[in-house]
């Protein structure tokens, strides 16, 4: 039994890396996020650009991140202020201004062989029942949709793609990689972004079954001495 005991520790080490093996293999999404801005801080949008419909004075931020969801989404970066955003664009009746910010996100979060734009912020000038949608469309087009409406693209960034899943170990690679592109490298893929399988999990499993294997052995081992002994 002693073998066992001293087992244990080292079986409970194995489990405890079997757990963050299991949050490093953990998915997210790649995507464009809505943000409303009030009071200095971004909230997540409660609706989608094509349902909401902001008031003249409103600030509103669009960032391309990998996210697991909403909870964990990030935020536009900068500080957002309207009057900062909106101080050429006077107010004209019928219409309403909308500050617009535009994060790309960063180059671990682009897809293969894409390098993000630049942030940027403009001053939507619509119709006064117009949407997010709508402004967002008066100053950042190209838009791309897929066929369920899901906003894929922005300004044409990203080129392919839309809300694609990620693993844990893609995003890693492909931030080694973004730091390539930063420098004006591209890996010329097709646009996919596949960190392949995970094999922490089995590695691991198998690691508790050898520990497990050898202290049965050990403690078999020690019982036979001691009835020949005996």
């Amino acid at each position: 039994m002693t073998a066992v005991r001293r087992a244990v520790p080292v079986l409970v080490a194995v489990l405890l890396l079997l757990g963050s093996a299991g949050q490093a293999g953990a998915t997210g999404y790649r995507y464009w996020s809505f943000w409303e801005r009030t009071g200095g801080q971004w909230t997540y949008a409660t609706q989608g650009p094509s349902s909401a419909r902001p008031d003249d004075g409103a600030v509103e931020g669009f960032r391309f991140a990998v996210s697991e969801d909403s909870a964990d989404a990030s935020r536009p970066r900068g500080t957002a202020d309207f009057d900062t955003i909106c101080a050429g664009t006077p107010v004209k009746s019928g219409t309403k201004r909308v500050a617009v910010v535009l994060d790309f996100g960063t180059p671990a979060d682009a897809p293969s062989g894409e390098t993000p734009p630049g942030r940027r912020t403009a001053c939507a000038r619509v119709s006064s029942d117009a949407t997010s949608a709508d402004a967002l469309a008066a100053v950042a087009k190209p838009l791309r949709y897929d066929t369920n409406a899901l906003l894929c693209a922005i300004a044409g960034y990203p080129v392919k793609g839309c809300g694609e899943q990620v693993s844990a170990g893609g995003a890693a690679k492909n931030e080694a990689e973004g730091a390539t592109r930063g420098k004006g490298g591209s890996d010329g893929s097709d646009g996919s972004d596949d960190g392949g399988p995970s094999l922490g999990l089995p590695v691991g499993a198998a690691a508790v079954a050898l520990l497990a294997a050898a202290a049965a052995w050990q403690a078999r081992r020690r019982g036979a001495a001691r009835r020949e002994a005996e």
